[in-house]
C-alpha cells in the first residue's frame, strides 16, 4: 500500500476524530453542573492553557514566542481573537446546558454562509451565482426560524458570527493552531484566573465544594479543548481543503442529532422547513467548491502538459 494513500486514511481518522469529539461536546458540558456557563469558561480557559504549555514544551516549539512579543499588531489582533472566541465558547456552554443544543448546531450550520458574507463585506470578494444564491437561501432560512421561533435565533446568529469573525482573525494572523491556542489561552488566562478566584472568595465556586470527580471535569476542560485541535491540524496537513471543507459539516450533524435524539428537543414544522433551506444551502456551496477546485486542477494540469509539450517540441 502506498505511503500517499495511508497519509490520506491517516488523515481521515484524524479529520473525524476531531470533528467526531467536537460534535460530542454537547455530551460533556452538562456533566459539569452546578457550575455555571461562566466557571467551566474561565476553566476551559486556564486548563487550556496548561495542556497546550505542557504540549509545547514536550514538542520544543517555543521559538515563535519571542518573535510574536516583537509584533505588537499581531498581539492586538490574538487578543480580538481571544474576545470573540470566550463569547463563542461562553455562549456554546450557556446554550447547550440551557436547552438549546439544536440551535447551537444551527450556529455552525450558518457559520459558511457568514464566512462568505464576511468575504463580501470586508473583503470585497466576489461571489459565484451559486454562492450568491446560496447566501439568498441562508437569509430566508434564518426568517422562516424567526417565525418558527417567535424571535430571531440569536444564539445561532450569535455563535455563527463570532466564529466567522474569529477565523477571520485568525486568517490575518497565520499561526498554527497550537501556537495560536496558546497565544489565545494566555491573554484570556489572568481575566479567567481572577474569575475563579473571585468565585472562591465569594464561595460560590464548585471546583473546591462538589468533589474531587467535579474538579478532575473541570480540569478536563483544557484536554478536551486541545484534543480536538491536535487532531484536526493532523489531518488538515494530510488532507486536501475540499475534504476538509466537508467534513466540517460533520461536528453540528452530530450536535443537531443530539438536540434532537437524546436531548428531545422539540422540531416543529416551521423548524424543520428553516433548518431544511440551511441545508439546501450547505448543499448548494459545497458543490460549487468542490466544481471550482475540479476546473482549477484540470486548468493547472492543461496548463503544465501544453508547458511540458512546448518545451519538448523541436526549435
Amino acid at each position: 500500500m502506498s505511503q500517499p494513500v495511508n497519509e490520506h486514511r491517516a488523515g481521515l481518522a484524524y479529520g473525524f476524530g476531531a470533528y467526531g469529539l467536537w460534535g460530542a461536546f454537547p455530551l460533556f458540558w452538562p456533566l459539569l453542573e452546578p457550575a455555571g456557563a461562566l466557571e467551566i469558561l474561565a476553566h476551559r480557559m486556564v486548563w487550556s492553557l496548561a495542556v497546550v504549555a505542557v504540549i509545547l514544551l514536550v514538542m520544543r516549539r517555543w521559538a515563535w514566542i519571542p518573535e510574536l512579543l516583537r509584533q505588537p499588531k499581531r498581539l492586538g489582533l490574538l487578543a480580538v481573537a481571544a474576545t470573540v472566541v470566550s463569547i463563542n465558547w461562553g455562549l456554546y456552554i450557556w446554550g447547550v446546558n440551557s436547552g438549546h443544543v439544536v440551535e447551537t448546531s444551527l450556529g455552525y450550520f450558518i457559520n459558511p454562509l457568514v464566512t462568505i458574507a464576511i468575504g463580501v463585506l470586508v473583503l470585497r470578494e466576489r461571489l459565484r451565482p451559486l454562492q450568491w444564491t446560496a447566501v439568498g437561501i441562508g437569509v430566508a432560512a434564518v426568517l422562516v426560524l424567526a417565525i418558527g421561533y417567535g424571535r430571531l435565533p440569536w444564539i445561532a446568529l450569535t455563535l455563527a458570527f463570532s466564529f466567522a469573525t474569529y477565523g477571520f482573525i485568525k486568517k490575518k494572523v497565520g499561526m498554527g493552531g497550537l501556537e495560536s491556542l496558546a497565544a489565545e489561552t494566555s491573554v484570556q488566562f489572568l481575566p479567567a484566573l481572577g474569575y475563579l478566584i473571585f468565585l472562591g472568595a465569594q464561595g460560590n465556586a464548585t471546583f473546591t465544594s462538589e468533589g474531587p470527580g467535579h474538579a478532575t471535569l473541570l480540569m478536563a476542560c483544557g484536554l478536551v479543548t486541545a484534543g480536538p485541535l491536535i487532531a484536526f491540524g493532523a489531518a488538515a496537513i494530510r488532507l486536501p481543503l475540499s475534504t476538509i471543507g466537508l467534513l466540517q459539516y460533520l461536528a453540528p450533524v452530530f450536535q443537531f442529532l443530539l438536540g434532537l435524539v437524546y436531548f428531545h428537543e422539540a422540531m416543529p414544522p416551521e423548524r424543520w422547513a428553516g433548518f431544511g433551506l440551511v441545508w439546501a444551502a450547505l448543499v448548494l456551496l459545497t458543490w460549487d467548491a468542490l466544481h471550482n477546485a475540479h476546473r482549477t486542477r484540470t486548468a493547472a494540469r492543461d496548463a503544465a502538459t501544453a508547458m511540458a509539450a512546448k518545451a519538448s517540441a523541436p526549435a
